[in-house]
C-alpha cells in the first residue's frame, strides 16, 4: 500500500510551478532529492525546479549534483528548494550557473488565495513600455517594491521589472497600482 503524501519541499515545488505558469514534463526521484522538469513558456526554455529533501544546510555535494543533472538534460536554469539553508560557497556559485536558490519561507500554499494579499502579475516588455510612456516616468522614479517580497519571489520577478497589482475594494470596486522590483 503506497501513500501519495508530498514532502513540504515538493508541495512548494507544484506552488511554484502552478502560480509561475511552468508546465511540468516530468517528475524524476534522486537520492534525497526530486527533479521536476519544467517548460516555461514566457522565455521559452526550460528549467529544474529541484526539491532537496531533510537537508539542515545544502552544500556544494548537493550542488554538484543539481549541475551533473542539468548538463545531461541540457538545461541552462534550475530553481532549487529546501527546507534547510545555504552555505556561502552555494549562494556564489549558484549565482554564476543562473541557479535561484528559494529561502525556507517559500510558502507551501498559494498566497494569492489569502484576503489581504493582492494579485501580481509582471509587465511583458511592451506593457512596461507603454506603461512608462504613459506616465512619462522613468521606472526608479515609479514605488518600488524589494526582489525579497514574498510575493516577488512566489511569480519569480527579478529586478527591472515592473509588477501590475490588482487589489479589491469594497468601495473602489477593483485598483491597479504598479511597482518597480529593486533589489
Amino acid at each position: 500500500m503506497s501513500t501519495n503524501v508530498l514532502t513540504i519541499e515538493e508541495r512548494k515545488a507544484e506552488v511554484l510551478i502552478r502560480l509561475r505558469k511552468y508546465k511540468q514534463i516530468e517528475k524524476q526521484p534522486y537520492e534525497g532529492a526530486y527533479a521536476y522538469i519544467v517548460d516555461i513558456p514566457q522565455d521559452k526554455e526550460r528549467a529544474i525546479v529541484w526539491c532537496i529533501l531533510g537537508e539542515a544546510t545544502v552544500g556544494i555535494a548537493a550542488m554538484n549534483t543539481l549541475y551533473k543533472i542539468m548538463k545531461e538534460k541540457e538545461l541552462e536554469r534550475a530553481i532549487v528548494i529546501t527546507e534547510g539553508r545555504y552555505t556561502h560557497a552555494v549562494k556564489l556559485g549558484a549565482k554564476k550557473k543562473n541557479v535561484e536558490l528559494l529561502p525556507k519561507s517559500f510558502p507551501v500554499f498559494n498566497i494569492f488565495e489569502h484576503g489581504l494579499v493582492p494579485f501580481h502579475e509582471i509587465l511583458n516588455e511592451k506593457e512596461k513600455t507603454q506603461l512608462l510612456t504613459q506616465y512619462k516616468v522613468q521606472p526608479y522614479q515609479m514605488p518600488q517594491i524589494k526582489s525579497g517580497d514574498p510575493a516577488v519571489k512566489v511569480i519569480g520577478a527579478k529586478p527591472g521589472d515592473v509588477l501590475k497589482i490588482t487589489r479589491k475594494s469594497t468601495t473602489a470596486g477593483e485598483h491597479t497600482t504598479y511597482r518597480y522590483v529593486v533589489e
